[in-house]
């Protein structure tokens, strides 16, 4: 009996040792687990994307009718038919209007026939409010027309404020902005660029920029200089390309 026992707890003792081997706390805890040390994490733990923050879905009309105007608009401003992109930036704007639902109802139509160079509605991806709610308005690589020379490559976000261009973006918008842009980089690297949609001038003189329309252009304040000084200091050490 007592060699059975020595020979029992030698089995044992193996167990262990394999399953410490392994990453598992099994012969201890009998819970089968992975081991998790002070100051490592999980054993195969590796280094995550930024968490989504809280959205709320606020779909704005896309049906065929939309992708048929985005194909439309691509072919006239980059030469070629597109519906998606590859983000490369995020565009930060300001809606000049103190009214997110007046805003979401001015981008829902999928047409604005007031518009040249083809009648695609103007819209952004998201829509952040007084309080840092966001509303995504549509997928996050559909070709939105929302930044001239930008569309094609960039993620915009339009923040409800700016009314007679003042500078009033709020800190809970400020918030909501960084935590919207670390979780989009994180879940598409090839994002690199921040910019506010008033530094398109300096966008020109970069491979950010492509508008086949000679003299297509209108100049822009949003969303303020001091937003975009909050949203880099925010985001610095990140690897985040600001102008």
């Amino acid at each position: 009996t007592m060699n059975r026992k020595k020979r029992t707890g030698r089995i044992l003792l193996l167990a262990c040792i394999l399953a410490l081997g392994s990453g598992t706390w099994g012969c201890a805890q009998g819970t089968g687990r992975q081991a998790v040390f002070p100051g490592q994490g999980t054993a195969v733990q590796e280094k995550q994307s930024p968490e989504k923050p809280a959205m709320e879905s606020r779909p704005i009309a896309f049906t065929d009718r939309r992708r048929r105007l985005i194909r439309e608009y691509a072919r006239i401003h980059y030469g070629r038919e597109m519906e998606t992109i590859v983000p490369q930036a995020v565009v930060v704007h300001w809606t000049a209007s103190d009214s997110r639902d007046g805003v979401y109802r001015y981008f829902y139509n999928e047409e604005n026939p007031h518009l040249r160079n083809g009648t695609l509605n103007v819209a952004s991806h998201f829509l952040v409010d007084r309080d840092g709610t966001i509303w995504q308005l549509t997928p996050e690589t559909a070709l939105n027309r929302h930044a001239i020379g930008l569309n094609w490559c960039a993620i915009g976000i339009e923040n409800v404020g700016g009314v007679d261009g003042r500078e009033d973006l709020t800190r809970a918008q400020l918030e909501a902005n960084v935590k919207l842009i670390r979780y989009l980089r994180g879940k598409y690297p090839t994002i690199q660029w921040v910019l506010g949609h008033y530094q398109q001038d300096q966008a020109r003189h970069t491979a950010l920029w492509k508008e086949n329309v000679p003299g297509y252009y209108h100049g822009k304040t949003d969303p303020g200089p001091r937003f975009m000084a909050g949203l880099k200091e925010q985001l610095a050490g990140e690897g985040v390309k600001f102008f």
